[in-house]
């Protein structure tokens, strides 16, 4: 079986949580079946879920390589060479991470949801779209690479892994695949 799941933001990518936060608990009610790979307390977007261990491997195991596309909205306006910076790699405290494939996007894509609670906005700070895909999977690492190049991450919504996407799936609801 194969699970995808929209996570809202500040629901943890678990079953159980002793801190009485949200959990995949309050969404999904499918025995038996875990998630394959983490997505940030804070972060939102497609999860991917399932009780088939090769499968969880196949997409999860960094030495797969598989792409996982990422819509983020930074602090202040993206400049081609920040972009490229990432396209070429940074060096964070665990080693080397490079990006696939980094663009800008002129404006939110419409079909982003509004958030709660809303990201803060400052008067006289603009905000930028970066679509980032990278094939590896660490602790936080689109979130520290960003910050890297000096574009601290405001929101962060997962659009893909692999050949799975998030196309249409509402907040807090999935479809079995």
């Amino acid at each position: 079986m194969l699970v995808a799941f929209n996570k809202p933001y500040r629901v943890l990518s678990q079953f159980t949580d002793e801190n009485g936060r949200q959990t995949l608990s309050n969404f999904i009610n499918i025995k038996k079946i875990y998630s394959i790979g983490r997505l940030d307390y804070d972060s939102e977007g497609l999860m991917l879920l399932t009780d088939d261990g090769q499968l969880k491997n196949k997409l999860a195991n960094p030495k797969h390589k598989v792409d996982k596309v990422y819509l983020v909205q930074v602090e202040g306006i993206a400049k081609k060479s920040e972009l490229d910076q990432l396209k070429k790699g940074v060096n964070l405290k665990d080693g080397r991470a490079q990006a696939v494939n980094v663009k800008m996007l002129l404006k939110q894509p419409a079909f982003v949801w509004k958030r709660e609670p809303a990201i803060r906005q400052r008067k006289n700070s603009p905000t930028s779209w970066v679509e980032i895909t990278i094939n590896e999977g660490r602790n936080r690492q689109v979130r520290r690479m960003m910050a890297n190049v000096g574009l601290p991450v405001l929101r962060l919504i997962r659009l893909s892994i692999g050949d799975y996407k998030l196309d249409g799936l509402s907040l807090g609801t999935y479809n079995i695949l």
